[in-house]
């Protein structure tokens, strides 16, 4: 009986594994056709960002990093610094809302270093502005929440930032510009980090092993079943 419960738990187990594997196998198919189709956003053209119809509709698998192309005018008075460590060390994203025919973008224009950040002033007047869509970020920084009240922000939360700033209507999504350089050296554009985690190749081949022990192990239960005890089997008589 207890043979039988744990042949019953390695067949289980080999068919639990196996079946992880598997998904693990499509999940690494379905994260290189993600890594493809951003590669492709990337290097395309630059065309116009999700129109004010399109917003509610705007999504991570199909627009971020889409690269868009759009002229507006900026609301300096309305910019927000957001704190970052960036390749260029610790400092602040410049973020400031851009006044397009479609509504309100914002714009994260760039890195700026803690003595900078104050004089990274947009510039007046129509400017085209060239980068990838972004995402919201509302879960604030790694163990820090945002703080609107005290204007403390850790996290590009496009909502509470239009919120905080008057921005009623602004676009779900943001702006990452590109690098095109500012009137003064900052902020620096084009930082924006592109790196996809795929690791499911390795996390298949653990499952699809652990599988393999499993039914290892109910072949060893398999053959003792088959073997008799000693005290069972017939004594050849003496010669």
């Amino acid at each position: 009986m207890r043979r039988a419960a744990f042949l019953a738990l390695c067949i289980g187990l080999a068919i639990a594994f196996a079946a992880l594997g598997v998904w693990q196998v499509e999940r690494r198919a379905w994260k290189l056709d993600l890594i493809q189709r951003v590669n492709a956003r990337v290097a395309a053209a630059p065309a116009n960002p999700p129109s004010r119809a399109d917003w509610p509709r705007v999504t991570a698998e199909r627009d971020e990093y889409r690269r868009v192309q759009m002229r507006g005018v900026f609301l300096g008075d309305r910019q927000t610094l957001v704190q970052a460590v960036t390749e260029l060390g610790p400092g602040w994203w410049v973020v400031t809302p851009l006044k397009t025919d479609e509504g309100v973008i914002l714009v994260n224009r760039g890195f700026a270093p803690g003595d900078r950040a104050a004089a990274a002033t947009p510039p007046s007047g129509p400017v085209l502005v060239t980068g990838l869509v972004r995402m919201t970020e509302p879960r604030g920084g790694f163990l820090r929440a945002n703080d609107p009240a005290a204007d403390r922000w850790y996290s590009r939360d496009v909502s509470a930032i239009a919120r905080a700033r008057g921005l009623a209507g602004a676009a779900p999504f943001f702006v990452d510009a590109d690098a095109t350089p500012n009137p003064g050296g900052y902020p620096v554009g084009g930082l924006t980090v592109i790196a996809f985690r795929n690791a499911h190749l390795a996390y298949a081949l653990t499952w699809f092993g652990l599988a393999g022990l499993s039914l290892f192990g109910a072949r060893l239960i398999l053959r003792a079943g088959g073997r008799r005890p000693a005290a069972d089997q017939d004594i050849a008589p003496g010669r």
